[in-house]
C-alpha cells in the first residue's frame, strides 16, 4: 500500500490571517520545567543536573485555531441550529465517514469565484463516474500551490450552495477541497453581494450544511500527486476535540499496488 500525504503544514513562519505561536521548550529547559512541576505539585525536589547531558524532553506550544491547517469542519461550524436537529460537534461525528473511497474533481481551470453545478457536472462526465454514497468527494483547485502566502486565501475556486447539495444528493458525507476554504473567497463573496444584494450569495457552501448534515475537509495539499480521480481511499479522521466546530487532520490517500 502507497500512502500519499494531503495535508498542508502547519508552519508558524507561514503567512496566516490568524498567525500561529509556536513557542518550544528545548530538552535542557523541558528538564527544568519538569523539576519545577514536580516541585510545585507534588513537593519532591529534583535535580536535573543528574539527567544525561542536563537534559529531559523537549516540549512544543502551538497557539492555532482549529481551522488552521488541514482539518474537518463539523455541522456545529455552520450555525447553532439546523433543519435536521442539532449539530454536532466534531468529536461526535461517526468514524466511519472519514476513511472512504475518495473522488477527485479537478476544478484547475475554474476562475476565482463559486463553481456551480454545471461545472460539477461536466467534470463528472468528463472522469466518467458519478459518486457513491459516503465516497469523499476532493475539488483540486491547485490553490495549495500557495500555501503560506497571502493569495491562498484569495484566489481560489469554491462552490455555491447548489453545487453542494447537487453532490450530496448522491449520498456523499464529505467533501474536501485544497483551497481555504469551500465557500468562494471573501471579496469575491463580498463583491457579489454589494452588486446583486443577493444574500444567497454569502457562504452558500458552508450554510448548505445547516439544511443537510455533512463535513468539509479544507485546506487539502498536493492533490496532483493522487494518481487518478479514483481508485484510493482517503483517510481523514478528525482529532477528538470535544465541543469543537472543527479537528485537525493528517489526511492521506491509501492507494493499493
Amino acid at each position: 500500500m502507497r500512502v500519499i500525504d494531503l495535508s498542508s503544514p502547519v508552519d508558524a513562519k507561514a503567512w496566516e490571517p490568524d498567525p500561529i505561536v509556536h513557542e518550544i521548550l528545548t530538552p535542557a529547559q523541558g528538564a527544568v520545567h519538569m523539576a519545577e512541576e514536580m516541585k510545585r505539585h507534588l513537593g519532591v525536589e529534583f535535580d536535573p543536573a543528574v539527567l544525561p547531558g542536563g537534559e529531559l524532553l523537549s516540549l512544543d506550544t502551538f497557539t492555532l485555531t482549529s481551522h488552521t491547517g488541514t482539518h474537518v469542519d463539523a455541522p456545529s461550524h455552520y450555525g447553532s441550529v439546523a433543519e435536521y436537529g442539532r449539530p454536532r460537534h466534531i468529536d461526535e461525528m461517526p468514524l466511519d465517514w472519514f476513511h472512504r473511497p475518495g473522488l477527485l474533481l479537478d476544478l484547475r481551470d475554474q476562475p476565482t469565484g463559486a463553481a456551480g453545478v454545471e461545472v460539477i457536472e461536466k467534470e463528472l462526465s468528463r472522469i466518467g463516474r458519478t459518486p457513491e454514497p459516503y465516497d469523499i468527494v476532493l475539488l483540486h483547485t491547485g490553490a495549495s500551490e500557495y500555501v503560506g502566502t497571502p493569495a491562498y486565501f484569495s484566489d481560489f475556486t469554491g462552490l455555491d450552495g447548489a453545487a453542494v447539495d447537487f453532490l450530496l444528493d448522491f449520498g456523499v458525507k464529505v467533501i474536501g477541497t485544497d483551497a481555504f476554504s469551500l465557500d468562494a473567497p471573501f471579496a469575491d463573496m463580498i463583491g457579489r453581494y454589494r452588486e446583486t444584494g443577493d444574500t444567497g450569495v454569502l457562504w452558500p457552501a458552508h450554510f448548505a450544511g445547516r439544511r443537510r448534515e455533512y463535513c468539509q475537509i479544507e485546506r487539502l495539499h498536493d492533490l496532483a500527486a493522487l494518481p487518478g480521480p479514483y481508485g484510493y481511499t482517503i483517510c481523514c479522521f478528525p482529532a477528538k476535540l470535544v465541543g469543537s466546530g472543527a479537528g485537525w487532520t493528517r489526511a492521506t490517500a491509501l492507494v493499493d499496488e
